[in-house]
């Protein structure tokens, strides 16, 4: 499971990235929000609620959440141990969490650029607590 989270992982922060720098490119240019646009959004949506099913998967089967419910003390004191068990979950939900927002918010929109807008808000938000939280150390 780890490994699968782990790869995973990597085609969530591609195909995220790529919504948020399309999102750039159409809000700047005032494109016409497109069936392809669309496409990238709701990709972007289920690749990422994969991952959180995944990762919670692997969260409930991994030694940091025994660690956390025998000595949550203890591993809130490491801060290595409190990326991993506490913090990481938690933005990673919140991300996804925000990009669900952002697809239920942009279709109620008519506005082209106004689509861009929420996507490049909410996706981009995603994005930045994603990177914030990824446990680089343990991905390299």
């Amino acid at each position: 499971m780890k490994e699968i989270h782990s790869y995973w992982a990597y085609l969530v922060l591609i195909i995220l990235l790529i919504t948020v720098i399309n999102s750039v490119i159409g809000f700047i240019q005032k494109k016409q929000f497109k069936d392809k646009d669309l496409r990238l959004g709701l990709f972007t949506l289920i690749v990422s609620h994969i991952q959180l099913l995944i990762g919670l998967g692997w969260y409930f089967m991994s030694p940091w959440y025994k660690a956390l419910k025998e000595n949550g003390g203890e591993v809130m004191g490491d801060k290595a141990a409190r990326l991993i068990a506490v913090e990481h979950p938690i933005m990673m939900i919140l991300a996804i969490v925000l990009i669900t927002i952002g697809w239920s918010k942009h279709k109620k929109k008519t506005e082209d650029t106004t689509k861009f807008k929420i996507f490049l808000i909410f996706y981009g938000l995603a994005l930045l607590l994603i990177l914030s939280r990824i446990p680089w150390s343990n991905w390299f």
